[in-house]
């Protein structure tokens, strides 16, 4: 592992159930997109599944057709209904800043519209150097590679496949719809969990290096 004291420590994270537990903001809207649609969407089953992007989701619930106009009404109800319900997962500021403290970037790379994941983290206070929204596991290895991302620290096995694309180290928090076996299973390098426990690795993982 010598090669990483090569680079600036940057590590990148997941949004949705990483940092942020969306599931009552994201339930909150699915039900207000289905009292103005007429439509009958689960919302307690769709937040049991998230991570993919909102259209996987749809899909679900509406013909092909109406999947990016949904998209859109979804997107623009968004701000006025999720982003106050949705609180930040235990540790999430504390990772954040321990990356900072040690003198390294942080990133959030997330399959969530741009613009709404932005909002989010003002909201609550979180402060990344970089969010770039709208990528889905291996899209995600782009954005990890141009920002220099050696860590990538996310809850979904889509976050597992971002990261190895990226020939990034993949840290698996279990908090999200996926357990500990599952990211194994998928690959990740480490799993903790939650992200109480990044900090103390964070330390190994320097020392290590």
């Amino acid at each position: 592992m010598a090669h990483m004291t090569s680079r600036p420590l940057t590590v990148g994270f997941d949004l949705d159930m990483t940092l942020i537990d969306s599931r009552p903001g994201i339930r909150a809207c699915y039900q207000a997109l289905s009292e103005r649609t007429g439509t009958y969407i689960d919302a307690d089953l769709a937040v049991t599944r998230l991570g993919p992007p909102l259209a996987d989701e749809l899909i679900n619930w509406f013909p092909a057709e109406q999947i990016a106009p949904m998209s859109e009404l979804y997107r623009e109800m968004y701000p006025t209904i999720a982003i106050a319900a949705t609180p930040a997962l235990p540790g999430a500021r504390e990772a954040i800043d321990a990356v900072r403290e040690a003198g390294g970037r942080t990133l959030v790379v997330t399959a969530k519209y741009e613009p709404n994941a932005k909002l989010h983290l003002a909201h609550l206070g979180i402060e990344p150097d970089a969010v770039v929204g709208d990528l889905w596991a291996e899209q995600k290895a782009g954005a990890l590679r141009e920002h220099g991302a050696g860590v990538y620290v996310g809850d979904h096995v889509g976050d597992v496949r971002g990261a190895r694309t990226a020939g990034a180290l993949s840290v698996a928090v279990a908090t999200g719809p996926c357990d500990a076996q599952e990211l194994r299973a998928a690959g990740a390098d480490v799993v903790l969990k939650d992200l109480t426990e990044l900090p103390a690795w964070l330390t190994e993982y320097r020392q290590a290096a």
